[in-house]
C-alpha cells in the first residue's frame, strides 16, 4: 500500500484525473481526448500510466465504448472529489486575494431550511458578508452523493440513508417534526384534535417513494386503519405542494413543521391538529470523514451546533 501511495504521490498528474472524469462522461477515448484537447494516443498513454500505477484496469472496453469497472468507479469518485477540492481551494484563495470571503456550498433537507440553516447563515453573514454561498435543497440521499463528489462542503440531513454511513462524520441537530397541512381556507373543521381517519375524504399530496415523508405517511395511515390513497398526487417540491393546497380545498398533505409554520404565518396554509404516532426522523450535520473543511465551513458548523432548532416553538406560535 505504501509503495502504491508513494508512486501516486510522485507521478500522479491532475491531467490524468481530469481525463478519468472526461472518460466517465463521454465513455469514449476519442471524445474524452477531444474534450481534453489531447491526441487520442496521448490520452491512451496517460490512462495506461495511471492503470500501471494502480496495478489495475479501470475500464471495460467494448464496441459500445469504455465503461468504468469496480476499480474505475472507486478511482473516479475520489478523482472527482480531488478535482472539486482543488477547484474550491483556487476559488477560495482568489476570494481571499481579492479581499472577499471565498465560497461555501451547503446541501440541506427541506425541513432544516427555515429554522436551522437560515438563522445560522444570518450569523455567518454578519462575520463574512462577502462570502459567496451556494445552497442546494434535496433529499439526504442525493445530497450525500453531492458531498461524495465534492460539489457541497457539508450537508444538513441524514447519514443513515447511505449504504456506508461510517464514511461520514455526523452530529445530530434535532428531529424533523412533520405537520399535516391544508390550504388556509380549507373547510376541515377547526377541532382541538383530529385523526387521519377524519381526512379520508380528502385527496393527498404525497412525496416520491424514496423520500422519508412518503414512508411516514404510509405508516400513519396504516396505524389509523386507512388505505393509502390510489389517487394521490406525488411531488418532491414544497412549492408545488403549497400552491396546490392553496388553490384546491379538497387537498391535504404533510410538510416539515418549520416550513408549514412559515406559510401558516403568511395565512397561506393551516396546520391541522393531527398528532403523528411515528417517531420523527433525526437530522444533523454531515461531513466527509477524512475531508478538510474550509474556515467558513468550520464556522458554520460551530454556529449550527450552538443554535438549537426552533421548529417546535415556531409551530406553537401559529
Amino acid at each position: 500500500m505504501k509503495s502504491t501511495l508513494d508512486t501516486l504521490t510522485g507521478r500522479l498528474r491532475m491531467k490524468q484525473l481530469q481525463l478519468l472524469l472526461a472518460l466517465d462522461e463521454h465513455q469514449s477515448l476519442h471524445q474524452a481526448a477531444a474534450a481534453m484537447a489531447m491526441t487520442q494516443s496521448a490520452a491512451s498513454k496517460s490512462l495506461q500510466e495511471l492503470e500501471g500505477m494502480l496495478e489495475a484496469p479501470l475500464f471495460e472496453r467494448s464496441r459500445r465504448g469504455m465503461r468504468p469497472n469496480a476499480f474505475g468507479h472507486c478511482v473516479i469518485r475520489h478523482a472527482r472529489q480531488l478535482v472539486a477540492d482543488l477547484g474550491a481551494m483556487c476559488e477560495e484563495v482568489a476570494g481571499i486575494r481579492a479581499g472577499s470571503g471565498g465560497r461555501l456550498a451547503i446541501g440541506v433537507i427541506m425541513g432544516a431550511v427555515p429554522d436551522v440553516l437560515v438563522p445560522a447563515l444570518e450569523q455567518l453573514g454578519q462575520a463574512h458578508p462577502d462570502l459567496a454561498l451556494e445552497i442546494i435543497e434535496d433529499t439526504s440521499l442525493r445530497l450525500l452523493g453531492l458531498l461524495d463528489d465534492g460539489h457541497v462542503d457539508l450537508v444538513i440531513g441524514r447519514s443513515l440513508v447511505s449504504d456506508e454511513p461510517a464514511k461520514y462524520h455526523y452530529h445530530p441537530l434535532g428531529d424533523e417534526q412533520v405537520a399535516v397541512v391544508v390550504g388556509h381556507s380549507h373547510p376541515a373543521p377547526r377541532a382541538r384534535s383530529m385523526g387521519f381517519a377524519d381526512l379520508a375524504d380528502y385527496r393527498w399530496i404525497t412525496y416520491a417513494g424514496h423520500m422519508p415523508m412518503q414512508a411516514l405517511l404510509r405508516r400513519e395511515l396504516d396505524l389509523a386503519g386507512v388505505s393509502f390513497p390510489a389517487n394521490a398526487i406525488s411531488t418532491s417540491s414544497a412549492f408545488v405542494t403549497v400552491t396546490m393546497l392553496q388553490r384546491d380545498p379538497g387537498l391535504v398533505s404533510l410538510l416539515p413543521i418549520g416550513v408549514a409554520a412559515l406559510f401558516a404565518r403568511q395565512k397561506m396554509l393551516r396546520i391541522l391538529p393531527v398528532r403523528l404516532q411515528s417517531r420523527q426522523e433525526t437530522f444533523g450535520i454531515v461531513t466527509r470523514r477524512g475531508g478538510a473543511l474550509s474556515a467558513s465551513a468550520r464556522q458554520l458548523v460551530a454556529i449550527l451546533k450552538s443554535v438549537p432548532s426552533t421548529s417546535a416553538e415556531a409551530a406553537a406560535e401559529v
